[in-house]
């Protein structure tokens, strides 16, 4: 199958990019209207429970994803093992719909943990070999 050329781990972020978008539309099931989308920013800050978690979720997926796109692009640059650099990519992604899913049901602990090994991971590309 031609992937143009693009590594697993390239399309473990672009899925990942694509993630915080999905967030938002999970928000918005159901709940937002063509007229809301006039000030979606509006509708946005009036939400609350769950469509506010999400919303949230939705931000720090924009907030995480520089460090995360750097690492693997560094990570491939270095030329470290592709098979090591797949990996770390994909527990990135594992760990990012996690942290969506404990997020919107405001599982707490669990939600940050999942953001630290997230980090961490992200860190990790950086020195993986």
């Amino acid at each position: 199958m031609p992937t143009h050329g693009l590594t697993l781990a390239y399309w473990y972020l672009l899925a990942a990019a694509v993630l915080p978008y999905l967030t938002a539309w999970i928000a918005k099931a159901g709940a937002f209207g063509l007229h809301d989308n006039q000030a979606p920013r509006a509708w946005a800050a009036r939400q609350s429970g769950w469509r506010a978690r999400a919303l949230a979720a939705q931000h720090n997926g924009f907030e995480g994803l520089p460090l995360f796109m750097a690492g693997v692009l560094a990570a491939h640059q270095f030329g470290a093992a592709q098979a090591r650099i797949d990996a770390l990519a994909l527990a990135y992604l594992v760990l990012r719909v996690a942290y969506v899913a404990l997020y919107i049901q405001g599982r707490g602990t669990l939600r940050s943990l999942a953001w630290t090994l997230g980090l961490a991971v992200s860190v990790a590309l950086f020195f993986v070999r």
